[in-house]
């Protein structure tokens, strides 16, 4: 049954929780380092979907799966949270939240590219064009449009960021053919994710400080598991994925006001630019995508 305001309302905080994820990220990274961020708000994540899952009372599906999808959700777990977030995280370390944000964004161009070796899937010329186009905004933003030299403000930063949209694009095509259920999916690869973080962290213990264990709790929740959550509901309320989908266009304009305003980052009229080509040619291939 659809509802197409209520679809729209929660896409709206979906929206809006996740154009905070940039500004949370800077903060929290002054005071955790990215295997403590990962713990804290991997387990945050688990621990709320585990909630969502006894409200929903499907709690007793995470019993009745194969070992074959208990072997799929470890590999999952590993590719997400565990890799994407571990070189996100480190991304953000090193390159200021309105470069490594945007360069983040262009996974949907590399689910196109991932889909030729997985999926078999022939590419068009427009999508070529369109994931060119993109990518000059890649540019843009890397070299912070100094092009005569092509310099990049971080070539490591610049790599993680860009590393960490193809970990989940990857994660994104072996997800979406997994047809379980999705919160249960998800709370698996949390698990798994945050065990295999453990390990980690296990050698590296130390007590967290207030402000970076209320960053993390902060990301659990409404980066990874909560907001995810209330995107699917809005999906399944809305009359066409299309309408509701078009508005995660906005999450990262809006993170870039979220960064000026908490952490005072000075946006960058090439920041700008550059997510405009890349937004742009994120369009063209999916208006592409809507006409096979």
């Amino acid at each position: 049954m659809t509802d197409q305001k209520k679809a729209y309302l929660l896409a709206g905080f979906a929206v809006l929780f996740w154009s905070t994820a940039a500004s949370a990220f800077k903060f929290t990274l002054q005071y955790l380092n990215t295997v403590e961020l990962l713990f804290y708000s991997s387990l945050t994540a688990m621990l709320a979907l585990l909630l969502i899952l006894i409200k929903q009372k499907k709690l007793h599906l995470v019993l009745e799966y194969s070992s074959k999808d208990y072997l799929h959700s470890i590999i999952l777990g590993l590719i997400n949270p565990f890799f994407y977030y571990i070189i996100l995280f480190k991304a953000y370390t090193l390159l200021p939240g309105q470069m490594a944000q945007p360069l983040n964004f262009v996974w949907p161009l590399m689910i196109v590219l991932l889909s030729i070796p997985l999926l078999k899937q022939k590419i068009k010329l427009r999508s070529i064009i369109a994931i060119l186009i993109s990518f000059f905004g890649v540019i843009i933003i890397s070299t912070q449009g100094k092009f005569s030299t092509l310099n990049l403000e971080s070539p490591l930063g610049v790599s993680l960021a860009l590393s960490s949209s193809i970990i989940w694009a990857l994660f994104f095509v072996m997800n979406v053919r997994d047809k379980r259920d999705e919160v249960c999916k998800l709370f698996f690869s949390f698990a798994f994710g945050f065990l295999f973080t453990l390990f980690i962290f296990a050698f590296h213990f130390r007590l967290p400080s207030f402000k970076g264990l209320l960053g993390a709790i902060y990301i659990g929740l409404f980066e990874m598991g909560l907001t995810f959550v209330i995107w699917v509901r809005a999906l399944k309320l809305s009359q066409t994925t299309a309408q509701v989908n078009n508005l995660i266009y906005i999450t990262p304009f809006l993170a870039l006001v979220f960064l000026n305003i908490f952490i005072k980052e000075k946006i960058m009229t090439t920041t700008i630019i550059g997510l405009v080509f890349i937004i742009f040619g994120i369009i063209v291939q999916g208006k592409i995508g809507r006409e096979k």
